[in-house]
């Protein structure tokens, strides 16, 4: 039963992010951490990383690759910084800070910012998500923003591009931190099936969206995840 209910939330997330670029965790990591807490955050990583790679391999014509590169070299130090939050800080209030960042670029970009993805943009979003994905595996928001007003295909290579390596980057230094075992790759291989089921159903979503319905359903995700990210330091 925990294992059916776990793959429904993640098939679902993959449809999401195979349709918008990113929402897989966003969906997902809240209500796996619920469900069985070791579900997040390496095995989270681990399906982020595979869904990541299908989504990549379907559009990878439409990456912005300087930009994945300069959004990297941003995520570096920020996995070090999520690597110590996991092993240091209570993660809730963690979770707060990147949920505050989050929702604030959220409510400027609906004012008035229009964020474009400038090189160092893109190095102080990597910095953020790196740290976020790291330790709650929900990165995906501070990258996003910066492409809200690209074209569909684009927006979902991009994070593709971005997450197939961030992704890996990440789970390396939570390997290093002590914090990866057999038992979240098992959590992560039941997950699997679900997850490319989702995916597969994304193809038909991702159509809709790409006529001009990509800005409003990248804001309405950062936002959501921002929330949800309060909500498990509040009732977590």
């Amino acid at each position: 039963m925990t294992i059916a209910l776990a793959g429904l939330v993640v098939a679902l997330g993959a449809l999401v992010q195979g349709a918008v670029g990113f929402g897989l965790a966003l969906v997902a990591a809240p209500f796996l951490a619920i469900i069985d807490p070791r579900l997040v955050p390496v095995p989270m990583l681990l399906l982020a990383t595979a869904h990541a790679m299908l989504m990549l391999r379907r559009e990878y014509r439409h990456a912005d690759w300087p930009g994945v590169g300069w959004a990297l070299l941003g995520r570096l130090p920020g996995i070090a910084l999520g690597v110590a939050a996991v092993a240091l800080l209570p993660p809730r209030w963690f979770g707060v800070a990147v949920a505050v960042t989050v929702l604030t670029c959220v409510a400027l970009s609906v004012v008035r910012w229009r964020p474009r993805p400038t090189v160092p943009a893109l190095l102080v979003a990597g910095v953020v998500s790196g740290a976020g994905g790291t330790a709650s595996a929900i990165g995906g928001p501070p990258v996003a923003l910066l492409y809200q007003d690209a074209h569909g295909a684009r927006v979902r290579a991009t994070l593709g591009a971005y997450f197939a390596v961030g992704s890996l980057l990440s789970l390396g230094g939570l390997l290093l931190g002590g914090q990866f075992s057999g038992d979240a790759l098992s959590a992560a291989a039941l997950m699997v099936p679900f997850m490319i089921v989702g995916f597969a159903l994304s193809g038909p979503a991702r159509r809709l969206l790409d006529r001009g319905w990509t800005r409003p359903a990248v804001l309405a995700l950062a936002s959501g995840g921002a929330l949800a990210l309060l909500g498990q330091a509040a009732f977590g």
